[in-house]
């Protein structure tokens, strides 16, 4: 059985806390667009991008100290963690993707009207 410390919980609940948040943000960026809203897309990405570099830095200072000789001892909770952080980093990116397609097809949309009412 793998003993948890207190300091490990803690950077598991921060990995996930802010795997969870991109998430969501990149997700309300995603409606954002699809309403139209480009520049609330933008702001909630930015957001998530920050979320994201919080989850990264602490899994980065763990990989530093194994490197270091210091191993983490792992956990299902732990692998928990990684699979959200790995989740979150995919989705944002493929939402970032969408939301360029959005902005390309609301563009497309209104020159099809203007044409369309000439």
């Amino acid at each position: 059985m793998v003993e948890m410390t207190e300091e490990l919980e803690e950077i598991i609940f921060t990995i996930v806390g802010q795997a969870g948040e991109c998430r969501g943000l990149a997700y309300e960026a995603l409606g954002a667009a699809e309403a139209g809203n480009f520049e609330e897309a933008a702001a909630k990405l930015k957001e998530a991008e920050s979320a994201i570099h919080k989850a990264h830095y602490v899994q980065t200072d763990l990989i530093q100290k194994e490197a270091a000789g210091e191993p983490t001892p792992i956990s299902m909770v732990f692998v928990h963690a990684q699979d959200h952080l790995m989740t979150a980093i995919s989705e944002k990116e493929l939402i970032k993707k969408l939301v360029k397609m959005n902005e390309v097809m609301f563009k497309m949309n209104e020159r099809l009207e203007k044409l369309e009412n000439k």
